[in-house]
Parts: structure tokens; sequence; C-alpha cells
């Protein structure tokens, strides 16, 4: 097949490196350490759950223990690799035979990757990869992107594999919401936990992958201060579309209408797919800041107006519960709006009316 064949990698950011092609991984070296604590032990768990939110560095960190591991079994001070190194240009090449990465398959009917981890997808990992025998008599290395796409069957699929495992097999679960993962898996991991970036290692990061922010801070606090999901966010327009929805919001209550039948026009079709995924994500990160700012204080902005319209919209620890519970509520909308395909624009005007309500409410 050839790549313009291939179907898109769902773990892939636009045009930003993929995580198994980086060279290093800022602001995590706490787990590193911990892992390589772990092996120098001799003692090296078989199976890892590596927690935190989205774009930290997880699948970062899962690819350079496996090229560790792959290119030298032997404990090291370092998870650094030459990337010249063989293994290390095979991870990147995603041909290398020792590594196995289960994530989503793509359905080429549907021409669209399916919405979970499908049962005989980690069947296929157990069948095709644990049951042979490595070639060198080395280590086999698995990743799950993501832990949180597993259903029932296939996390049960998995967990087979995690009881009785092969030896020298070393399983890598990412998992951005590690409490959704099956608690029998859960419990026969060793966790490792890695948390939002400091604005130092947070722009590097950025700088490293090709895209230095210009607001850095605000970039930050709109991403959660997760590299990767900055990266998404610029690939889609995201700061701008968020700086749209703060200004809407800081007309409420009493929405301008206009600028919101704007908004809701350019959902539509299938080019305002994407965008409107991004619109319910971003409309409900508005309202988790408008909460924590009312409970908790002041915050960095994250798009300009940002702090005013938080000052009036979010005053007391009253609003700060309506705000949490009007995010809940988008969120539950927009799980219905992509369950059962409704209409974009009539969403984000429901959504938009209920939030000018709360606004209305808070004041």
């Amino acid at each position: 097949m050839s790549d313009v064949d291939a179907p898109p990698e769902i773990d892939r950011v636009a045009d930003a490196p993929h995580p198994r092609s980086a060279a290093r991984l800022f602001g995590q070296a706490a787990a590193e350490a911990a892992f390589l604590e772990s092996w120098a032990s001799g003692k090296l768990p078989h199976a890892w759950l590596l927690r935190g939110p989205r774009g930290v560095g997880k699948a970062t960190l899962a690819y350079r223990i496996a090229r560790a591991l792959l290119a030298d079994p032997a404990p090291r001070e370092t998870l650094d690799l030459d990337p010249a190194h063989p293994v290390a240009r095979r991870v990147a090449a995603g041909s290398e035979p020792g590594l196995y990465v289960l994530r989503r398959p793509w359905d080429a009917k549907k021409k669209r990757h399916a919405t979970v981890i499908t049962a005989e997808a980690a069947r296929a990992m157990e069948r095709d990869f644990f049951r042979l025998t490595a070639a060198d008599g080395g280590w086999r290395v698995a990743v799950v992107d993501a832990a949180d796409d597993l259903n029932a069957e296939s996390a049960n699929a998995l967990l087979k594999v995690i009881e009785e495992p092969p030896p020298q097999a070393l399983i890598l679960l990412v998992a951005h919401a590690a409490a959704a993962v099956l608690p029998t898996i859960r419990s026969r991991c060793r966790t490792l936990t890695l948390g939002p970036l400091a604005e130092p290692d947070f722009a590097r990061a950025l700088e490293t992958a090709g895209a230095p922010a210009a607001e850095p801070a605000g970039l930050a606090a709109l991403s959660g201060a997760a590299p990767g999901e900055a990266l998404r966010l610029l690939a889609d327009d995201g700061p701008a579309l968020y700086a749209d929805l703060v200004a809407l919001a800081a007309t409420a209550p009493g929405l301008d209408r206009r600028a919101l039948m704007r908004l809701a026009d350019g959902l539509g079709g299938r080019a305002g797919a994407t965008r409107f995924d991004l619109a319910l994500r971003l409309t409900a990160t508005l309202l988790q800041r408008l909460a924590r700012a009312a409970a908790l204080g002041p915050q960095p902005e994250a798009a300009p107006g940002e702090a005013a319209a938080t000052l009036r919209l979010a005053p007391d620890a009253a609003a700060a519960r309506r705000w949490a519970e009007a995010a809940a509520r988008v969120e539950d909308a927009a799980a219905r709006a992509r369950a059962v395909n409704l209409d974009p624009a009539q969403t984000i005007l429901d959504i938009w009316l209920e939030i000018d309500a709360t606004a209305a409410a808070a004041r």
C-alpha cells in the first residue's frame, strides 16, 4: 500500500511529528525516573498504565520505553536513544517487529476509524504477536493507545494477555481517563501518572514539534498545559474559535444573536464536522473555566477579554455550581449529538440559549 492509499493515523496530529518519532519528552522526568528505577531493580512489571490528561506525553513516553527496551534489554540510566539507531529508525517508520500498537482499527468500507478498539483487534494482537516467538529471543512490547477506547469484549481479551503474559513481554496502556479502564486491568498494572507541563517545558515541547506559540500562556491555559492538545487546537484554529466563543459569552445574558447565528451557520456540512466537534469541546471548556474561576479565583486568560467576562459571569461560589452543571449538560448534549447525528447548527443554538439562561441566573 502506498503512503497515499494508507489510512490516516488516528493518533497523529496534522503535520506534527508522531509520538513514536519524538526524540525528547518534556516535563515528565518523574515518570521516566520511576520506570528506570523499576527496570534497574530487575523486577520490571509486565503491564504499565500511563495515565494523565490527553496530550501531556503519555504516548511519547510509551514509545521511548519501547525503543530503549528493544534496543538493549540491559537496564540503563536514560530512555534516550540515538535517532540513528536501527531500532529508533524502525519504530519511527512503524516497521519494528518487536513492537505492536493496538488502537482503533480503520474501516476501509466506511473510510473511517472504528469507534472502539474491537475485540477482534485485541485478539489479533494476542494471536499474531504475543503467541509468536520473538525472532531474536528478545523483548516484545505492545502499546495500547488508548485504553479508553476498549469496549467490554476487547478489554477482557486484553485482560487475558495481562493475566497470562508470555515471557519478556511488556504492555504499555495509554489512558486519558484511567477511571474508565476496567478495574481488573488497572489492578494488574503498575501506574505512571503524567501531569500538565510547566510553562517553560510546554513552550519547548511546542517549539520542538515545529509549532512555537505566539502566546504560550494563553495556549497553555486553553489546552491544560498539554502540548499534544495544544497542537490539535493549533491545527484546527482552535484559539481563534475559542476567542469567538469568549466574545459571544461576553454578551450574555442577552446573547448577540447575529454572532450566534454566524457561529452556527459555519458548522454545517462535511467540512464543518471537525469544527462542530471542536466548538462543542471548547464550549464545555469555557464553562468549566468559568466554574473554576468562580470557585478558585482568577486564572490566566486563554483569550482576550476572558478575564472581564469571567468577572461578570462567575462572581461567586453559587455561580461556580451553575456553570459546572451547565458544562456537564453541554458534554451530555455533545455526546447525544455525535451519537445520533443531530443537526450541528441547531445543537449549537440550543446549547448557547441554555448558556444564556444560565448567565441570567448567575447574575
